[in-house]
């Protein structure tokens, strides 16, 4: 089997299908002139200060693995002009719908990678991230199919090695099976300490939380969501 090959059906682990409905033709134009602009090269050496990948001065680094349809990374971008942010998503309409609105919007403090996240975690600098959000992943319900959760030793490796000390993950999820598996996940790796001190910590949203489109969806079908916030140790 090809590198390349397996590199896709690794992708493809994590993630599942790349496109949905066809993209319109405005759609289309920014995926071929924006996407370029504002896609991560990760043929190139990374820079030893993350913050001179963006056109604006920025003083964090904020990442956020499958952003969805942006809302979340938007929001933040809007009211956090001074941190960097790095979107990914291999999602083919995500990732034009969140093009759109920095077609609209500007937002220079935003930055994207279409592919998988472990390429991306395994290209950055270490200690270079202050911030990762894993928002609502795919669950992956399915006992057979948890192996292909996104949580899992190794990424938490990943994430534990680009994290700048005290760096913070937040993971959320209406799905009490993965919430459990993140727990003890990050337990067993040792290097990051959970925040929770009550209940009511967890069943919180984070502060400034926007609220997601899957959040919505979660809860009209009656489930609940938790927020876990861990500091890398």
């Amino acid at each position: 089997m090809q590198d390349d090959q397996r590199r896709s059906r690794a992708t493809e682990a994590f993630f599942g299908r790349r496109k949905g409905k066809p993209l319109r033709e405005q759609q289309v134009g920014r995926m071929e002139t924006l996407l370029p602009e504002r896609k991560l090269d990760l043929a190139a050496e990374p820079p030893a200060a993350l913050a001179s990948l963006f056109t604006v001065p920025v003083e964090r680094i904020r990442l956020e693995i499958g952003f969805g349809g942006g809302e979340h990374l938007a929001h933040r971008a809007r009211s956090n002009p001074q941190t960097g942010f790095i979107g990914v998503e291999p999602f083919v309409n995500s990732m034009a719908k969140l093009l759109a609105v920095i077609e609209t919007e500007g937002l220079p403090n935003i930055r994207v990678y279409d592919d998988d996240a472990t390429q991306l975690l395994d290209w950055l600098p270490a200690e270079s991230i202050d911030h990762i959000d894993l928002l609502y992943p795919d669950p992956w319900p399915k006992k057979k199919h948890w192996k292909r959760r996104f949580v899992n030793q190794a990424n938490l490796a990943r994430f534990h090695r680009v994290l700048k000390p005290e760096g913070r993950f937040c993971f959320a999820s209406d799905i009490d099976t993965y919430v459990n598996w993140t727990l003890l996940h990050c337990r067993d790796h040792g290097g990051f300490v959970w925040q929770a001190e009550a209940s009511a910590d967890w069943l919180t949203p984070y502060d400034g939380w926007p609220g997601t489109r899957y959040e919505a969806k979660a809860r009209r079908e009656g489930r609940s969501s938790a927020y876990l916030t861990f500091l890398k140790r």
